[in-house]
């Protein structure tokens, strides 16, 4: 089953990307409400997710600066960086997000990027 790590401030947000996921078998191993909480829990989680789903703007800390922390700690791990923000697209993709989702994006679009993320890992590994 695959893990994915949630961050966005957006309650809303996390309880729809819950169903969503839920129902396509995947598994929401934790959800962060900021970049400071995202780089925290990842830090501190146990088993590591196969995957991130980042927004950009949260308070506290922006996707952007997370992503760099937890890059950091793990520069293998695939983040899927999502964001209204077209501006941040190529700063987002230098720093390392494998995907930039353009916020709103269809449920399909996501479901896609995750599976094409998943295929890639079984082949790294």
């Amino acid at each position: 089953m695959v893990k994915i790590f949630i961050v966005d401030d957006d309650q809303s947000l996390q309880r729809l990307y819950g169903l969503i996921l839920k129902e396509a078998g995947i598994e929401i191993i934790d959800i962060a409400i900021n970049g400071k909480d995202a780089v925290e829990k990842y830090d501190n989680l146990k088993v590591k997710p196969d995957l991130i789903l980042m927004d950009h703007r949260m308070p506290i800390k922006n996707g952007l600066d997370a992503m760099a922390e937890i890059l950091k700690i793990n520069n293998k791990e695939k983040i899927i960086f999502a964001s209204a923000d077209i501006s941040v697209k190529q700063k987002a993709l230098s720093l390392g997000a494998c995907v930039f989702l353009d916020k709103p994006f269809k449920v399909q679009e996501l479901l896609v990027t995750i599976q094409n993320i998943t295929k890639e890992l079984i082949i790294e590994r």
